[in-house]
C-alpha cells in the first residue's frame, strides 16, 4: 500500500460512512451549544450560582460579544450574506445536482450553522440595551435551548440522509 492510498483511505470523501464526519458533526454541535453569542455557557451557570464578580464577568463578556457581533453585521453584513449564499448555492448544486457526497455533508453542516448565526444575531440585537443579570441569563438560556433544538433537528435530518445515502449508493460505490 503506497502513501497516497493510505491517505485517501484515511480521508475518505464518502462522508456519511466515515467516522470522522460524525465526530466532526458532534464536536460542531457541542461547540455551538456551549458558546452562546461567543460566551461559554458555563459562565451563565457560574453567575447564577455565585453572583457578584461572576455575574459581572458574564455581563462584560456578553457586552463585548454583542458589540462585536453587531459591529460585524453592520460593517460586513451584506458582503458576508452574499458570500454565504454563494457558498451554499455552490455546495447545494455540487451536492444534490451533481451528487458529490462530500458537498452534501458540508451543506448539512453549514445550513444549520447559518441558522445558529441568525439566532445569535437576533439575541445580540435583543441584548443591545443593558439588562439585569436575571434577564440576561434567561435570554442566554433561551438562545441556547433554541440552538440545541436546531442541532437536534439537524443531526436527525443528517442521520436520515446519511442512512439513505449509505443504503442507496453504498452498495454501488
Amino acid at each position: 500500500m503506497d502513501l497516497f492510498s493510505l491517505i485517501f483511505e484515511l480521508i475518505d470523501l464518502r462522508s456519511f460512512s466515515n467516522l470522522w464526519y460524525w465526530i466532526a458533526l458532534a464536536v460542531l454541535w457541542s461547540s455551538a451549544s456551549h458558546w452562546v453569542l461567543g460566551v461559554p455557557f458555563d459562565m451563565v451557570a457560574r453567575a447564577a450560582k455565585h453572583g457578584g464578580s461572576a455575574a459581572q464577568d458574564l455581563e462584560d463578556a456578553v457586552r463585548v460579544q454583542v458589540n462585536r457581533l453587531l459591529y460585524i453585521s453592520e460593517v460586513s453584513g451584506f458582503a458576508l450574506t452574499a458570500f454565504a449564499f454563494f457558498m451554499i448555492t455552490t455546495l447545494v448544486l455540487l451536492g444534490f445536482y451533481y451528487r458529490v457526497e462530500f458537498a452534501q455533508a458540508v451543506v448539512l453542516m453549514l445550513i444549520p450553522m447559518y441558522v445558529v448565526g441568525l439566532i445569535n444575531l437576533r439575541a445580540a440585537r435583543a441584548l443591545r440595551t443593558p439588562h439585569d443579570i436575571d434577564a440576561l441569563r434567561k435570554r442566554l438560556t433561551r438562545t441556547r435551548v433554541l440552538i440545541q433544538l436546531v442541532g437536534v433537528i439537524s443531526i436527525f435530518v443528517t442521520a436520515l440522509w446519511g442512512m439513505y445515502q449509505n443504503l442507496t449508493f453504498g452498495a454501488l460505490g
